[in-house]
């Protein structure tokens, strides 16, 4: 196809005319990847790496992995961050010093963790985002106390039980959720005051049924309902003069169940 036909038909982006990052239309006239085209590895206005559209610039490298390394370099980042996805891992390491959080954040992904322990106190959030997806055990320590509560959030969900329980105070009730979800029974007695309903329930849905008494006046009816679906038969007494109509229900519901039996 011509440059003329290519740029001005329309394309699956619904874009008329194909641009690249600093605004100038893209022509194959000019392209160093004539041999791609013929071949059918590149498609103006689909699948080029002199595009603006992300989209198109990863069905550029999705079809030609082998000339990934070949613009780590490229001056405009979203080319720079999309051939780190393709490129040979060994050639990422400068990239970690990359000038664009997004290009230093799909590095670190391949790399191996003892490679990227430094990104940890990187100044954009995305980065140790990033990081706190990829790390494991005590590497996940800093992230965890990190001041950002996206960054803490990512690194809760895969820290171990252990590390969690590090996090039974920390100020966000996200966090505490995470932790009351997975942190060990033994330590799980110690959030059942915690201020945040939600976190309450996460509670009420592992404490050992023997330790349920323990949330039998919690202050919201939500906590009290989990705590009847699991608490002893003989321990519903209280719940049938509940003052809410569904946790006196479901007490009584259950009662009726085992005199049935």
């Amino acid at each position: 196809m011509n440059a003329d036909n290519s740029s001005s038909r329309h394309t699956d982006d619904d874009i008329p005319q194909a641009i690249d990052w600093l605004g100038n239309p893209v022509s194959c006239a000019d392209c160093p990847h004539e041999e791609n085209r013929v071949s059918g590895l590149c498609d103006l206005g689909r699948a080029c790496v002199r595009d603006l559209r992300a989209r198109r610039i990863d069905r550029f490298f999705s079809l030609n992995p082998a000339l990934a390394d070949n613009y780590l370099d490229h001056p405009f980042f979203e080319v720079r961050s999309i051939a780190a996805r393709y490129a040979m891992p060994f050639r990422l390491l400068p990239l970690l010093f990359d000038v664009e959080p997004d290009v230093r954040a799909v590095a670190l992904t391949r790399l191996p963790a003892a490679r990227v322990l430094a990104l940890r106190s990187d100044p954009d959030r995305r980065v140790r985002i990033a990081l706190a997806r990829k790390l494991a055990g005590e590497d996940l320590l800093p992230l965890l106390h990190d001041p950002d509560y996206q960054v803490r959030l990512h690194a809760a969900r895969s820290a171990n039980e252990a590390l969690l329980v590090g996090l039974i105070d920390d100020p966000e009730p996200d966090i505490r959720r995470e932790a009351a979800r997975r942190v060990p029974l033994t330590h799980l007695p110690a959030m059942i005051a915690d201020p945040e309903p939600l976190v309450r329930i996460e509670v009420a849905r592992r404490l050992p049924s023997a330790r349920l008494h323990l949330l039998l006046v919690d202050p919201d009816f939500r906590v009290r309902y989990v705590v009847v679906e699991r608490i002893a038969l003989d321990e519903l007494g209280p719940f049938l003069r509940d003052g809410d109509e569904a946790v006196r229900e479901l007490a009584q519901q259950r009662t009726a169940s085992e005199r049935k039996e």
